[in-house]
């Protein structure tokens, strides 16, 4: 059949490339693809995925309405996407060891979410680590609709170790008696003892959910210790150090697998996004790799030498150092906020983030801290050697925050090392 100018120009359009269609876009692109390059990231949460993810997520996956799991959809032309997300489960079963994974949540927002409203009511009790002690906006706080819906405890960290108070804990769970205890945190650079808060839980009659968003890599790597044995339910991110798509996953016992799963759809979530669960099975099947086990054994000596070369500098460390991925500057010591220093920082193409330091005398918005971490480098092949680089150019940067001539000096540097590890030019 003959197509009339209309209908070619139409499919002309519909497969031209992104450059053509949309340079704009494109442009911003570009340029967020050479910051990535030139940038030394070390925001704790963010990593860089693999080509394949990549092409997973950018598939026609991403064209089909799934609504339901696997066998049981509500379209048609659905079995590729049921093969799909069926590998997804069995593969995030099989990794970390659990009886049932839900892949659907957009995020780990979406999961979290997903557990409370599976077994509480508005207004029960919730007790989770406080965000100003490294806890999560979805973990109670009053802005978010965890701390809007239900009652919230927080326990906090000691204030002589910076580490977790347990025996607070257990006191505060007693007195409140909670529906649920979460355990996880979002810059909390020390081992969780997931033993300790289960027998909590079971003294006072609560579920137990771990949210292991920052440390999930490390701990399907058997770099950190797992929560599976021990939680009722178990959240996560699958972009941190799992090193996949941006998304979610509850983890979680059979006998609660039918819940979570109505939960979530239809309850909060309507169709999944297949061309992201594809990138999680992708994801998962890369975490089984055994160098997936060194890239996180890499992780961990790459926060300890960069930890040490920090206090090395004269930076005090909040709990004086890392169990795993993450370390929290405290910036006292050289009289500078969080907020001025991760400015100061950026101009360095240097990427952090300003957090809040235990105690702290300052706003959220100014703080006393910087959260530092090393997915991102260690994925990029840096060790320990440029991990003192590192700590070197940092300090350099918040000594020389006011003398532009010494920023742009120390820039040209970032960019000469970063320029030595390539990411998207592999």
């Amino acid at each position: 059949m003959k197509l009339d100018s209309t209908e070619w120009d139409v499919r002309v359009q519909h497969t031209a490339s992104l450059q053509t269609v949309d340079p704009a876009i494109f442009e911003l692109i570009q340029k967020e693809t050479r910051r990535q390059e030139q940038n030394l990231e070390l925001i704790a949460s963010e990593n860089i995925t693999s080509l394949a993810i990549r092409e997973a997520v950018g598939s026609a996956m991403t064209d089909k309405y799934a609504e339901g799991y696997p066998g049981k959809r509500y379209y048609g032309g659905c079995e590729f996407h049921d093969e799909v997300e069926s590998l997804a489960i069995e593969r995030a079963k099989a990794l970390f060891g659990a009886e049932h994974a839900n892949v659907q949540p957009h995020s780990g927002a979406n999961a979290n979410m997903t557990v409370y409203f599976s077994v509480m009511k508005p207004g029960d009790t919730l007790m989770a680590l406080d965000l100003a002690h490294g806890g999560h906006l979805t973990h109670g706080s009053p802005v978010n609709f965890s701390g809007t819906l239900y009652n919230v405890a927080h326990y906090g960290v000691r204030q002589d170790t910076e580490r977790i108070d347990y025996d607070q804990l257990r006191d505060l769970a007693k007195q409140h008696q909670p529906k649920v205890i979460v355990g996880g945190a979002t810059v909390y650079p020390r081992e969780i003892d997931w033993a300790i808060m289960r027998s909590i839980a079971d003294e006072v009659g609560a579920y137990l959910m771990a949210d292991i968003a920052h440390p999930a890599g490390l701990i399907a790597a058997g770099e950190y210790p797992s929560p599976v044995p021990y939680a009722d339910f178990v959240t996560s991110t699958t972009h941190k150090t799992l090193r996949g798509p941006r998304g979610g996953m509850v983890l979680c016992k059979a006998e609660h697998a039918a819940k979570i799963d109505k939960t979530l759809f239809p309850g909060l979530q309507g169709g999944p996004l297949m061309h992201q669960i594809a990138g999680k099975a992708v994801c998962y099947h890369e975490a089984m790799q055994p160098s997936f086990k060194q890239y996180q054994q890499q992780v961990k000596s790459n926060a300890r030498a960069l930890a040490n070369a920090l206090q090395q500098e004269g930076l005090r460390l909040v709990s004086g150092g890392t169990d795993s991925h993450l370390m929290l500057i405290d910036l006292t010591p050289f009289q500078i906020t969080g907020k001025l220093a991760q400015h100061t920082l950026d101009q360095v193409s240097i990427t952090t983030n300003k957090n809040m330091i235990p105690f702290d005398a300052q706003k959220p918005f100014v703080t006393s801290g910087i959260r530092v971490g090393t997915p991102a480098v260690t994925t990029r092949g840096m060790r320990e050697p440029e991990m003192g680089i590192i700590a070197n150019l940092m300090a350099r940067a918040l000594k020389h925050h006011d003398n532009e001539s010494e920023l742009a000096a120390i820039r040209s540097e970032v960019h000469a090392l970063t320029h030595q590890f390539p990411i998207h030019t592999l």
